[in-house]
């Protein structure tokens, strides 16, 4: 399994993209009429739908506020806002300082997906090999694997979520068109921003340790279902739940925070 990074990631925000698919079968014999039926009780109403678009959160105007940079030419003005909310050590440590936005369109949207490309990650690794113990039926991940991401967990925990989505509804503009140029024309950053969160929300606890197999070279999880989660899920499910319950917490907190800037 390969090294991983994400809740900064999702903080940060980003992207969207849409998976279009058909498929054809062969009409089917229409069935023969089914005779009288009892009345039932009416069906319970459905739940209403999540809404399919989530609105760009609205920046507050500022006095003598400067004008956005250029994409490509915003790398050092989003570094020195991220840096006043997240402190100018942690920028330095955590953040890879080349094509932030883009870099972190990207990634978000590729999260519910089987892989993203690590060299376009705008995190720096999580330090450290996976820590598993046992081995052949009992190979697992080590209750100590958790403490690798504990630097990571530390800073999430003391980020304002207000203070960073206003950060993000200032910067907007650039995420959109990022978006747009990653091949989305007709999509909205934030709304995949949103979905891309829900999923992370949705993310599986199994019961510790997580057993796991090496069928080639790389390890992979003994439960075909957890093999079979997106890459996103697969970060939080590889921190453990301790840490995966505390990134979930603050993911609630900033998709509040996205949706009442809306």
């Amino acid at each position: 399994m390969e090294p991983n990074r994400i809740a900064l990631v999702v903080a940060a925000g980003v992207g969207i993209a849409a998976a279009a698919w058909y498929f054809l079968r062969s009409p089917e014999p229409a069935p023969a009429p089914a005779p009288p039926a009892a009345k039932l009780a009416p069906a319970p109403a459905p739940e209403p739908a999540k809404p399919e678009h989530y609105p760009a959160p609205t920046a507050q105007a500022e006095p003598a506020e400067k004008p956005l940079p250029a994409l490509d030419d915003s790398d050092g003005a989003l570094l020195a806002a991220l840096a006043s909310v997240l402190g100018r050590d942690a920028t330095g440590r955590f953040l890879v300082p080349e094509r932030l936005v883009r870099n972190i369109v990207v990634t978000v949207d590729n999260l519910p997906r089987r892989s993203f490309a690590m060299r376009l990650s705008p995190l720096k690794p999580v330090g450290g090999m996976l820590a598993t113990t046992g081995k052949d039926a009992s190979l697992a991940i080590a209750p100590e694997n958790a403490a690798r991401y504990a630097p990571w967990i530390a800073l999430l925990e003391k980020v304002d979520a207000k203070r960073l989505v206003a950060l993000y509804a200032r910067a907007y503009p650039l995420f959109q068109q990022a978006y747009v140029e990653l091949g989305y024309p007709d999509g909205h950053f934030n709304t995949r921003l949103v979905q891309v969160i829900d999923h992370l929300l949705a993310t599986p606890e199994p019961a510790e340790p997580l057993r796991l197999t090496v069928p080639h070279v790389l390890a992979e999880y003994a439960d075909p279902k957890l093999e079979a989660e997106s890459a996103g899920r697969k970060v939080l499910l590889r921190m453990g739940n301790a840490n995966a319950a505390k990134v979930k917490a603050k993911l609630r907190e900033i998709r509040r925070a996205l949706v009442d800037a809306g």
